[in-house]
C-alpha cells in the first residue's frame, strides 16, 4: 500500500473515530439533560395537575402497574431504550416521588379518573381543543369528498380511505391527490381522508397510549362504520401503511386494495422487543448527521427533551405560524409547515413508539392474513432517494410476500417528493390500481 492511500484510509479513521467522540459525549450530555428535565416536568406537571399528570416512562416497565392489557400493547421501545444514566441519580429519585406519590393518593382516596383536560404544556387554541367541546367519546375528523352515485343502476360508488404519516394530517391528501383525480374517476370514487388520532382536528386526549389497535378502532367508528362500508380501497403513507395494514388483516373481505407509500416494515425477529427496538434504532437511530436524523433520534429517544421542545413549537405554533408569514411574506401557510407543530407531545411520543416501533412487530402477521386471503392486492410505490424509510423496507416486504406484493420504485424522489413532487403521476397510477383491483 502507497504512503498516500496509507494516509488517506488513516485520515478516515480518525475522523470516524473522532465523530464517533463527539456522538458519544453528545447523547451522554443529553442522557443527562433528559434525567434532570425528569424530575423538573415531574414537580411542574404536580403543580398544575395535580393528581392528573400522565406518568413517563422513564423507570422500568414493571413500575407500571395494574394496566395489564394496556401493558400489553405497549412498544418495548419505550422503557427498553437504554440510557447511560437510566438508573442512576435522577431517575432513581423521579422513580421513587412517583411510588410516593402513588402511595399518598391511595392514602388520600384520591385517583386519577382519565378525565379530558389540556395539559399546561399543551396549546389551548380553537383549534387544537375544538374536539373537547363534544361527548367524551369523540370520533375522528374525516374530510369527505361525497360523490353521488353514479349511473349504473342502485350501484354506489367505490369508497378510498386515506391515511397520512407521522406529524401530518389529512390535509396532505386532500391538498394534493383530491385535486388531481380526473373527472371520470371523481364520479365513480367516494374519498375519506382521515386525521389519525393525536394529529390534525382529532382527539389528543392524554389518557390515550395511542397504540396501533386504537387507530383502527377510531377509523372503525368513524369511517367504516357510520357510513356502511362494505368495500373499500386504503391508500396511506408512512405511519399511515402499519395502520392501513393492521385495518386490512381486520377486514380482509371488505378491502379491494392497499397502496402503501414508502411503508416503515421490518420482518419480525423471534422475539418481538427485539423488533421493536430495532425499528427505533432503524427509524430513528442515535446520530448527528443529517441534521433532521439528529432532531429525530433526540425527539425519539429523549421523552423530556422532546417534550421542551413541543412546549416551545407545537404550544405556541400560532405565534410561529405568525412570524413564518411574515418573514415570508405570505398569507397563507404550506399545509406541512402548519401540520408539523399541531400535536402533542404525548400524541407523537406514543405514535413514534406504539405505532411505529411497537406494530413492526405485528406486521408479518397482518400480510399473512392478507397473503392467505388471496382478495387483497398489495401495492408498495417508494422513492428510491428516500433517507426516512430504508428501501429496505418495502424490497423485504416484496421477498417475503412476493405473490401478494407488487413492488414500484421510484427513481431520483425522496420521501415526500415521491408524492407531492409528482401528484398528476401518483394520482394516475393510483387511478389504475383501483381499476384494476
Amino acid at each position: 500500500m502507497s504512503a498516500e492511500n496509507l494516509a488517506g484510509k488513516w485520515t478516515r479513521k480518525s475522523g470516524r473515530t473522532l465523530f464517533d467522540s463527539i456522538t458519544c459525549v453528545v447523547f451522554l450530555f443529553l442522557d443527562f439533560l433528559d434525567a434532570v428535565l425528569c424530575v423538573v416536568f415531574k414537580l411542574v406537571d404536580e403543580f398544575f395537575e395535580g393528581n392528573a399528570c400522565t406518568p413517563c416512562y422513564c423507570g422500568k416497565a414493571g413500575d407500571k402497574n395494574g394496566e395489564n392489557k394496556e401493558t400489553e400493547m405497549l412498544s418495548e421501545s419505550l422503557y427498553g431504550r437504554k440510557y447511560m444514566l437510566r438508573n442512576m441519580g435522577f431517575l432513581g429519585f423521579a422513580r421513587k416521588w412517583r411510588i410516593y406519590r402513588k402511595k399518598k393518593d391511595d392514602r388520600d382516596g384520591s385517583v386519577n379518573e382519565g378525565l379530558m383536560v389540556n395539559r399546561w404544556s399543551d396549546c389551548g387554541c380553537q383549534s387544537c381543543v375544538s374536539w373537547m367541546k363534544k361527548e367524551y367519546d369523540q370520533k375522528l375528523h374525516v374530510v369527505v369528498k361525497n360523490l353521488p352515485q353514479v349511473g349504473r343502476g342502485d350501484e354506489a360508488a367505490e369508497n378510498v380511505i386515506f391515511l397520512h404519516g407521522f406529524l401530518s394530517s389529512s390535509s396532505f391528501w386532500t391538498e394534493t391527490i383530491f385535486n388531481n383525480l380526473s373527472e371520470s374517476v371523481k364520479d365513480h370514487y367516494r374519498l375519506f381522508a382521515v386525521d389519525l388520532l393525536g394529529f390534525g382536528r382529532s382527539p389528543k386526549q392524554n389518557d390515550c397510549m395511542y397504540t396501533l389497535l386504537d387507530h383502527v378502532e377510531r377509523i372503525d367508528k368513524s369511517v367504516i362504520s357510520p357510513f356502511h362500508l362494505n368495500s373499500f380501497h386504503l391508500v396511506a403513507h408512512s405511519m399511515g401503511c402499519l395502520i392501513a395494514l393492521a385495518l386490512a388483516a381486520k377486514y380482509p373481505k371488505f378491502v379491494k386494495s392497499v397502496t402503501l407509500v414508502a411503508p416503515p416494515y421490518l420482518p419480525c425477529a423471534k422475539d418481538g422487543a427485539t423488533t421493536s427496538l430495532m425499528a427505533l434504532n432503524t427509524f430513528a437511530g442515535k446520530t448527528l448527521w443529517p441534521p433532521l436524523a439528529f432532531g429525530k433520534s433526540v425527539m425519539s429517544w429523549y421523552e423530556h427533551v422532546g417534550r421542551c421542545f413541543c412546549v416551545l413549537f407545537c404550544r405556541n405554533h400560532r405565534i410561529w405560524e405568525m412570524i413564518l408569514k411574515l418573514f415570508t411574506l405570505r398569507r397563507e401557510l404550506n399545509f406541512m409547515e402548519v401540520d408539523l407543530t399541531r400535536h402533542t407531545h404525548h400524541s407523537a411520543w406514543h405514535n413514534m413508539h406504539n405505532v411505529i416501533c411497537g406494530a413492526a412487530k405485528l406486521m408479518d402477521k397482518y400480510l399473512e392474513i392478507l397473503n392467505k386471503s388471496r382478495s387483497v392486492k398489495v401495492c408498495i410505490i417508494h422513492g428510491d432517494h428516500d433517507m426516512e424509510v430504508p428501501l429496505d423496507c418495502s424490497n423485504n416486504t416484496k421477498k417475503k410476500f412476493p405473490e401478494l406484493v407488487e413492488l414500484n420504485m421510484i427513481e431520483n424522489v425522496d420521501h415526500t417528493s415521491v408524492i407531492l413532487g409528482r401528484v398528476r403521476e401518483f394520482a394516475k397510477s393510483l387511478q389504475h390500481i383501483w381499476a384494476s383491483s
